[in-house]
């Protein structure tokens, strides 16, 4: 914790606005998040844009116990919440998923995740199965509705083929009146590449599968949270100038 605190009380006052990914890149290998991103993600000196697979109850919540500005891309860029300016955009388009699942479950499928199904019980735009479930049949049926299944290694993600974290990071820089292109991205999954592209610098954990580190600019040698930490020191040296530091 100390070296994150070190880390956090010397960032460069000039460091881009950071679009960063959740499972994989602020946790360990278990998905539980690791403690030292607290006070890296509260110093940030611009705009922080948690970017996720998951549902908006999930980095909204990160957002609010970190205590910073709830900004968000969920879904892969499905829903964009930014609440300063008290707007949150639907991109994607539910009707469709939900005749995928139904239709899957109809085949005698399991969409998984228990009775309860707390993975997709507040999605709003796409539609989560778990891996262990067939994917070919779920591949036929987006398909057949015009829509796409993206493997983020957490789960296949049923969404319509035009939405994507870069997307939702362009609606969130058009909200902020940013530029996409000044952004940094760290990620480790697939539904990261888009972001990787949008962005201005993108930064593959070392724990991403082989095309996310070929669509990244630098690959950390560190793996999930100990990668974010390497990421984030290597931006604070690429934008230190004789602004200053962040005190």
């Amino acid at each position: 914790m100390r070296e994150a605190t070190a880390i956090a009380d010397g960032l460069p006052v000039d460091l881009p606005p950071l679009a960063v990914d959740i499972d994989g890149t602020l946790t360990d290998q278990r998905r539980a998040l690791d403690p030292r991103i607290f006070p890296i993600l509260r110093a940030w000196p611009a705009p922080v844009v948690i970017a996720t697979g998951k549902a908006p109850p999930y980095p909204v919540a990160l957002c609010e116990f970190l205590r910073i500005d709830p900004v968000v891309i969920a879904e892969n860029g499905g829903v964009v919440l930014v609440e300063r300016a008290d707007t949150i955009r639907y991109l994607g388009d539910a009707e469709g998923t939900n005749d995928v699942s139904r239709a899957y479950r109809e085949l005698g499928h399991q969409i998984g995740w228990g009775n309860l199904d707390i993975v997709n019980r507040w999605r709003e735009t796409e539609l989560a199965v778990d891996r262990d479930s067939p994917r070919e049949p779920l591949e036929r049926l987006a398909k057949k509705h015009g829509l796409t299944v993206v493997d983020t290694g957490f789960a296949y993600h049923v969404k319509s083929p035009d939405i994507d974290k870069g997307k939702g990071l362009e609606a969130v820089a058009e909200t902020l009146d940013l530029n996409a292109g000044t952004f940094a991205a760290i990620g480790d999954s697939n539904n990261d590449v888009p972001v990787f592209k949008t962005a201005g610098h993108g930064i593959a954990v070392a724990n991403a599968p082989e095309r996310v580190r070929q669509a990244a600019d630098r690959v950390t040698d560190a793996e999930y949270a100990d990668g974010f930490l390497e990421a984030i020191s290597w931006l604070g040296e690429e934008f230190e100038t004789a602004g200053g530091r962040n005190a």
